[in-house]
């Protein structure tokens, strides 16, 4: 599929890899909306590219229901949907303090999982009742796993389990919209330098890159936008989790 003159949807694209991606397929011709709950940055990288950007919560129906509503009325279809919203909390299960809250566990399951199927199935909705471009395709969904998913590290238990229900979602979600010739694909990310890791002493990095085999460094973001690219490029691909990690296997 085609990038330039589509319409993509990114959640989490005030910063980071969601960031990285909007700049990436604005450069590329699409229009892009960022949904982000910070309104103040989401506009500002809007302002920058040529895009539009909406105040949304992923975890509410009501919010991501308006925001691709307004998208749809204002650009045009959605045929590129890509969910970079998410959290990472770190806590053991049983820790110092006593069991890991029970809270914090739902709010990781809520963001991570529920609000990326969240949008993923009212985009999907979208595309499903637009007519298929030229070339046949409705769109693509691309979500954001995590190696985490498959090697998750202590205090991971609640992000393990969110991104392992993002990468579980991959295949039925594919199956079940490609009679509609819509793609689901997902990317399972190792360690990538977003503002995630901007306040982390030099030597703590270090030894965070120390773990990559080869490239021997933190990844960027832009290598995250760059597989997004050809992901919605290559129609081969398809209900499939790409590993995008320099061969890291976590300890």
């Amino acid at each position: 599929m085609k990038i330039a003159g589509n319409v993509a949807c990114i959640t989490g694209g005030a910063s980071g890899i969601g960031e990285a991606c909007a700049r990436r397929l604005a450069q590329q011709g699409a229009r892009v909306v960022i949904l982000d709950r910070n309104l103040d940055m989401a506009q500002k990288i809007a302002n920058e590219i040529g895009g539009e950007a909406y105040v949304t919560d992923v975890t509410d129906e009501a919010s991501v229901h308006a925001a691709i509503t307004k998208a749809t009325t204002t650009l045009g279809t959605i045929r590129i949907c890509l969910n970079c919203a998410g959290i990472a909390p770190a806590k053991r299960m049983v820790g110092k303090n006593g069991p890991h809250p029970l809270v914090d566990f739902m709010q990781t399951i809520q963001i991570n999982l529920t609000g990326t199927f969240n949008v993923m199935r009212l985009a999907a909705a979208q595309m499903i009742a637009s007519e298929p471009l030229a070339d046949g395709n409705r769109g693509v969904i691309i979500n954001t796993a995590s190696i985490a998913a498959y090697e998750g590290q202590i205090g991971q238990v609640a992000y393990a389990a969110s991104k392992g229900g993002v990468v579980a979602m991959t295949l039925p979600a594919a199956r079940e919209l490609a009679q509609f010739a819509i793609r689901v694909m997902a990317i399972a990310p190792g360690l990538v330098d977003t503002p995630l890791f901007a306040d982390l002493p030099t030597t703590a990095r270090t030894q965070l890159s120390a773990h990559v085999p080869y490239p021997n460094r933190l990844a960027q973001p832009d290598e995250f936008a760059q597989l997004v690219m050809h992901i919605i490029e290559n129609d081969m691909l398809n209900g499939s989790v790409i590993r995008l990690d320099g061969a890291l296997r976590m300890p």
